[in-house]
């Protein structure tokens, strides 16, 4: 599938009209991750946004030294490495490819710095990170929710 084609389908790129899309499609790069690779490390620093063009990765929770819990799980058109674009730029969870994963990597800094140099492409990039963000943090509540009625 063309580069054009997965960030029109991805949630962070959604808004972007034609124009926009082809200008942040110059900025990343195709990469791939065998099953079982660690692509980000909670508590370390995140350069990259990925996209995935075809695969699932899992996001990890390290809740201890020895013990990992898996909290969501992230496929096709979907987006993860948010950090990348956020200060202090640390990963909050560890990523797992949990199959053979393709994926279109970009430079966080350089995507966040849209809002600078292209305001409405920026601005428009950092709204669909949030809504990613806000997703997320629903269906970790969801989780919560659903352990703690559990007890």
């Amino acid at each position: 599938m063309k580069k054009f084609d997965v960030l029109r389908k991805c949630e962070v790129f959604r808004s972007l009209d034609d124009k926009q899309l082809r200008e942040v499609e110059k900025m990343c790069e195709s990469t791939e991750f065998e099953a079982g690779a660690i692509i980000c490390k909670q508590g370390c620093k995140e350069e990259k946004l990925y996209v995935i063009e075809n695969g699932t990765v899992g996001i990890i929770l390290e809740v201890g030294p020895l013990a990992q819990r898996q909290v969501q799980a992230v496929a096709d058109f979907e987006a993860f490495g948010w950090s990348s674009m956020l200060d202090p730029y640390v990963c909050t969870a560890t990523v797992k490819a949990l199959e053979k994963t393709k994926a279109l990597a970009f430079d966080g800094k350089e995507l966040s710095s849209l809002c600078v140099s292209k305001p409405e492409i920026g601005c428009r990039t950092s709204r669909g990170i949030a809504r990613v963000v806000a997703t997320r943090l629903r269906q970790a509540y969801a989780q919560l929710l659903g352990v703690t009625s559990q007890v």
